[in-house]
């Protein structure tokens, strides 16, 4: 099997999990690119985004996007941001990526912040 289908076959897996769990929390997803990591905390019971950080930001830039620790800054500030718009519990949303490394340092960082899950 091509690489990019066992990774869609495992993304799919980690969302089919989650809605099986019948959540109504918010999940937060991830994205790691080879040079950026993405995180948003997503209503999927209104379809919006409610907040979302990523290394493309300016304060963030000036450490290397391909970092844990920059990984762990976004996933702080994507927690503080979340408790501004009043969430404080989400379900993890990893989309098919190994938890490990930088999708780790965010995880980490996001529950330094505050948030639960």
């Amino acid at each position: 099997m091509a690489k990019l289908s066992l990774f869609a076959k495992r993304r799919q897996r980690v969302r089919t999990a989650l809605r099986a769990k019948g959540s109504t929390r918010p999940r937060l997803s991830i994205h790691r690119s080879g040079r950026h990591i993405y995180a948003q905390v997503i209503d999927d019971a209104a379809g919006t985004t409610v907040a979302s950080a990523s290394t493309l930001e300016k304060d963030v830039r000036d450490v290397t996007g391909a970092t844990a620790d920059a990984a762990t800054k976004v996933g702080q500030r994507v927690a503080e941001r979340a408790k501004a718009a009043g969430v404080t519990t989400v379900v993890f949303d990893r989309g098919g990526f190994l938890f490990h490394g930088r999708v780790k340092a965010l995880a980490e960082g996001a529950r330094e912040g505050g948030l639960e899950f």
